[in-house]
């Protein structure tokens, strides 16, 4: 039996990876979203904390590896519940 340690392992190509469906996934869930984007950087860290919400929901429902494509989607439906949630955040805090 592997340890968690064990399991992950990271590699230049995969933290690049990572960046590059951040990047795709944070642009299209803005431009989806119907926002003005939040620049590049913006986009990459929406993207990515899109990654982990959609990996921590998806992980309910899929097991294995969903692939390049998948990812992606799995990191835009992410991106898409974040900027919800960020929008209804800013909203309520308008009102006060």
């Amino acid at each position: 039996m592997s340890t968690f340690a064990e399991v992950i392992i990271l590699h230049p190509g995969g933290i690049v990876a990572w960046l590059v469906v951040g990047l795709l996934a944070g642009w299209f869930a803005g431009f989806v979203m119907k926002g003005a984007g939040y620049g590049i950087i913006g986009d990459v860290v929406t993207g990515l904390v899109g990654a982990l919400i959609g990996g921590f929901l998806f992980s309910f429902l899929v097991t294995g590896d969903v692939g390049f494509w998948g990812s992606i989607l799995v990191s835009f439906i992410g991106a898409c519940i974040f900027i919800f949630i960020a929008r209804f955040v800013a909203l309520k805090r308008t009102r006060l």
